[in-house]
Parts: C-alpha cells; sequence; structure tokens
C-alpha cells in the first residue's frame, strides 16, 4: 500500500518551508500541486526534481482513480496546494476520503497556516476560535455565515478576496455590531505584511477607502454579553431599538436584534423594547424589571 502525504507549504515567505517538508518533496515518487507553476517556483528553490502532476478543484475528480493505482503500486505521493495547507479552503477533501477508504497511509506534515498566523497576531482571544473559510458571495449561505459570526461565542477567522473585503466588513459591522473588535491581515510572511485591528466599523471605513491588496484574512473577536447597568447601555439599546420598531418590527423581533448586534442577554432588554414599543416619547423602562416571557 502507499503513502499520501498532506504538506504544507510557505504562506509567502519561502524561508518557512520546514526541513521535513523539504526532505519528503525530494523523496516521493510524485507531487500533486494544486498549480503546477506556483509548486515549479519552490521546488526549484529547494533544488528538488520530483515530478508534478496538477490536482485542483476542477480535475479532482477524474484524477482521483489514477492516484489511487500509484497508491496501490506502493508509490509515496505528496499533496500540496499554492500556500499553506491543503484542503483548508483548497482542494483535496474527496482524494484524502478515497484514499482513507482504501486502505492507503496518509499522513499530515504541519508547517506555515495563514489561519494560525492571523489568529495569533490579530490580539483577540485565541481559543475557542472557528474557521469558516470564504464566506459565500450572496444569498441565504452568506447571511447564515455573518449571522454565525455574530453569535459567536469564540473568535471567527475567514479568508476574502481583497475586491470583496470592504464589503464583507461593512455587513459583518451590520450584522454584529460597529464596535466588534476585529482584525484585517493581508499579504502575510512578505514584503508588505499587515496587520490592522480596530472595531469592525473602523476597519470597514479604512479598507473603504484604502482597498486590500493580496490574500487577506478577517478575524472577528467573541460576542460579548453586556449588562444593562449604565445610561450609555441604555442609550445603546434604546436608540437601536426605536430604530428598528421604526422600520416595522415586533417587539419581539428587536429585542432578538438589539440582543444579537449588542451582545446584550435578551431578557434584560425586552422591557425596554416594550416601554418603547408602547409609548416612545417616554423614557425607557427601569432596566431591574422584570421582563416578559
Amino acid at each position: 500500500m502507499g503513502t499520501l502525504y498532506i504538506v504544507s507549504t510557505p504562506i509567502g515567505n519561502l524561508e518557512d518551508v520546514t526541513f521535513r517538508a523539504a526532505r519528503l518533496l525530494g523523496s516521493v515518487d510524485l507531487v500533486l500541486a494544486e498549480d503546477t507553476r506556483r509548486a515549479g517556483i519552490l521546488l526549484r528553490h529547494l533544488d528538488i526534481q520530483t515530478a508534478l502532476l496538477s490536482l485542483h478543484e476542477h480535475n479532482e475528480e477524474s484524477r482521483i482513480e489514477g492516484v489511487l493505482d500509484r497508491l496501490q503500486a506502493g508509490q509515496s505521493l505528496a499533496l500540496i496546494s499554492d500556500a499553506g495547507t491543503p484542503l483548508v479552503s483548497d482542494p483535496g477533501y474527496r482524494l484524502v476520503g478515497r484514499a482513507v477508504d482504501a486502505g492507503h497511509s496518509v499522513i499530515p506534515i504541519p508547517g506555515p497556516s495563514a489561519v494560525m498566523a492571523a489568529l495569533v497576531a490579530s490580539n483577540l482571544p485565541p481559543i475557542p476560535f472557528t474557521f469558516l473559510g470564504f464566506p459565500p458571495r450572496k444569498g441565504k449561505e452568506r447571511r447564515a455565515v455573518l449571522e454565525r459570526v455574530a453569535a459567536g461565542e469564540g473568535t471567527s477567522v475567514l479568508f476574502e478576496a481583497p475586491d470583496r473585503t470592504a464589503r464583507t466588513l461593512d455587513e459583518l459591522a451590520r450584522t454584529a455590531g460597529d464596535t466588534r473588535p476585529a482584525a484585517v491581515a493581508r499579504e502575510l510572511t512578505k514584503m508588505h505584511e499587515e496587520v490592522r485591528r480596530g472595531t469592525l466599523g473602523e476597519l470597514a471605513r479604512y479598507y473603504r477607502e484604502e482597498p486590500p491588496r493580496g490574500e487577506v484574512t478577517v478575524v472577528v473577536g467573541p460576542r460579548q454579553e453586556m449588562e444593562l447597568s449604565g445610561a450609555v447601555d441604555e442609550a445603546a439599546v434604546e436608540a437601536l431599538a426605536s430604530a428598528l420598531l421604526e422600520e416595522g418590527a415586533s417587539p419581539s423581533r428587536a429585542a432578538r436584534e438589539v440582543a444579537r448586534r449588542l451582545g446584550v442577554s435578551r431578557n434584560r432588554v425586552y422591557t425596554l423594547v416594550q416601554q418603547i414599543a408602547h409609548d416612545p416619547g417616554s423614557d425607557a423602562a427601569d432596566p431591574a424589571a422584570s421582563p416578559s416571557t
């Protein structure tokens, strides 16, 4: 039986390749690469002449049987993506599944990761965190991902294309709250590496004026539950609740939206929302009052 190595490669700086990765890339029978031209740059840098075969999202299914035949013949193969760890927003998942089912050894060779690099540089809580890949471009699926980030009790990490970064930050600010802490990391390990930290609102405004270039990773901090104990918190709740009610939302829905966007317990704001709905001109109810259920 053969062996399939899942080899992590540099995400920018070629000096980040590990000794183990370099040794294996030079000793396997074949390297399966997402883009053979980009893989060739790495192999030439390492002075490696191992043969390359393309395996990407458009031909993965058609390549699997041939790869399995090679493994059945006892060959050792290395799977690499354009950068970082294969399968993580990259091709290879179907191939690995078939190789495992066929009884072949599948061995990970860890190394550089844009997800981990952005997470540890973000100054946001690293545990727990959720990696969500590239968000869908539109529709219910996109909305579901944004809502998941907004409701997340841990830090969320996403990839995004540079030309869609400002739009995604705008939508995250509307969904998760303008003041939610976040970071945008781009061109990690490269010459123009940048990690910009701030709130979702601040970052959205910045990247509308200064569109990013290169690979982008967005890190969003966890939702914070707040107690309604101060005038500022009450004022924020009243302002948002009033706007939602004016748009036609029911008190119950407005309370849910306020709780989600501001990270406030729904039960703590429901009485305030009810008071605004019944008497918009009056002061909000005492937040210590028992909420309706």
